[in-house]
């Protein structure tokens, strides 16, 4: 198995977080190392008290590329905001350059930056998973599409006229510094949707139908759910003539069969099953010649750091769920 010394940039958010969680898991990587400027000189541990004494390491002020550079196969995982990987991409590179990272650095973005260039690979892992072998550069999608786009990718096939989507999701979507979304006392209780018809991970799954050619007619509105992890989408639409709800279930088992992170279950898939976990949790219902499809992820988990862990597995040659075989817990 390759050594990999790993460098996150950003690693003081939950993205960040559930990296070192799970990086710190992982049989190929030998270091982890981590910025938040923020934070520089504390402990992983101040930010993160679930890895005090799992994950040792302090918050470095900015990328040690001289360190990075005497690893056999350096990694970068950017869980930076959104908009600044981009903003500092070419002083990063001319670091590379002079570094000699610059053609063997493999960089993993878990930001919105790079998920419609056609020079990155977009990384959703269980859409023609071959495409990751020897990747270098790979965007992670985000939470919601990756949701949206296991509903709808078997569909394509079939290209209903119509496709109406729900999709709840947790406060920690919206990451760890405070915000009128995310501020405890006014959604605990409450239940609203948001940037209806207009959510920018729409083109993500647009783009990804369209490359299966569909041009899907998507409907989509967001929701907020008073939870803190956790996506819960629901795609209806109307079935092909004929198909009940059992050919659908069949349909979804054999589309998803070499798929280990995607579970098909009897009814309505659970969130709190996949909470903590790699896993997304499908279940389907059909009636009157109409189709109910419903998935359940861990935003932060397979919407997020875990299914980057899965692309890095990927794009080393490695089983997919090297480092990820574990269930969450339970109850949450």
């Amino acid at each position: 198995m390759t050594p990999v010394d790993v460098l996150i940039l950003g690693a003081s958010g939950y993205g960040g977080g559930e990296l070192l969680r799970w990086l710190s898991l992982h049989p190929a990587v030998m270091t982890i190392r981590g910025t938040a400027r923020s934070h520089a000189g504390k402990p992983f541990h101040a930010q993160h008290p679930n890895l005090r004494g799992l994950v040792e390491g302090t918050f470095e002020a900015a990328p040690d590329w001289a360190a990075l550079a005497e690893s056999p196969h350096p990694v970068l995982f950017s869980a930076l905001p959104h908009g600044e990987l981009r903003k500092q991409w070419s002083e990063f590179e001319a670091a590379w350059e002079a570094h000699g990272l610059a053609d063997r650095l493999t960089v993993i973005d878990l930001s919105a930056d790079f998920r419609l260039d056609p020079a990155w690979i977009y990384g959703l892992v269980d859409w023609k998973p071959e495409r990751m072998t020897g990747a270098t550069r790979i965007a992670n999608p985000g939470c919601f599409a990756t949701a949206l786009q296991l509903a709808l990718l078997p569909l394509a096939q079939w290209k209903p006229a119509f496709i109406a989507v729900t999709a709840a999701t947790g406060s920690s979507g919206s990451g760890a510094a405070p915000s009128d979304t995310a501020h405890h006392p006014t959604r605990a209780n409450d239940f609203r949707a948001y940037k209806m018809l207009g959510h920018q991970h729409e083109a993500e799954v647009l783009r990804t139908l369209a490359a299966e050619g569909w041009e899907a007619p998507l409907s989509f509105v967001p929701q907020s759910a008073p939870m803190v992890r956790g996506i819960f989408a629901t795609a209806q639409f109307p079935l092909p003539a004929g198909m009940d709800e059992a050919a659908l279930k069949a349909h979804y088992e054999t589309f998803y069969r070499d798929r280990f992170f995607v579970r098909t279950v009897e009814g309505s898939p659970r969130v709190a099953a996949t909470t903590g976990s790699a896993f997304a949790d499908l279940g389907v219902a059909a009636r009157h010649g109409h189709g109910a499809v419903m998935v359940a992820l861990d935003n932060l988990g397979k919407g997020m750091a875990a299914q980057a862990v899965q692309n890095l597995n990927l794009a080393l040659g490695l089983p997919e769920w090297t480092g990820l075989k574990a269930a969450g817990g339970w109850p949450v």
